[in-house]
């Protein structure tokens, strides 16, 4: 199946919206289309993440997130992704793996040191993606988190 891959601006905001809004509903959240997308439209604007976007005859079916962090002992820069998601009428077909491969030339094109990402012990299908992928699972840490509310 042919696609393409373009780097999301705020031209498409609509349709990363949209697509975004699926992703936060697979992970147990209400919808919320406008709030998803003011969130976005503040990513765009303050140049806070970038977006690669799937395209499959002109339509946006998946999206990839990435968040500059740096890793202290590579002392380089690191990507955060974030948010990973295929429609899921375009599921099976290879777009997951294309924009993990995206993200992970985005690595070499900003001289980052390589890629890290969470998933939740039940995503079932990413925790068997990300090892066919290249990534190494790391056992030795625990994640916390401090919410204000």
């Amino acid at each position: 199946m042919p696609y393409q891959i373009k780097k999301a601006s705020l031209e498409d905001l609509n349709q990363t919206a949209e697509l975004y809004n699926l992703y936060r509903i697979f992970y147990r959240q209400e919808s919320d289309l406008e709030g998803g997308k003011a969130f976005l439209k503040a990513r765009f604007v303050n140049g806070e993440s970038d977006v690669f976007l799937v395209l499959v005859d002109g339509k946006a079916v998946g999206f990839v997130q990435l968040y500059k962090l740096f890793h202290y002992g590579k002392l380089q820069k690191q990507w955060l992704l974030s948010d990973l998601f295929v429609h899921p009428d375009y599921r099976g077909r290879g777009l997951s793996v294309a924009l993990i491969d995206r993200s992970k030339q985005w690595c070499v094109e900003t001289d980052a040191c390589g890629l890290l990402l969470e998933t939740e012990k039940t995503n079932d299908i990413g925790n068997s993606l990300y090892p066919r992928c290249g990534f190494e699972y790391d056992a030795t840490h625990n994640y916390y988190n401090f919410w204000l509310k």
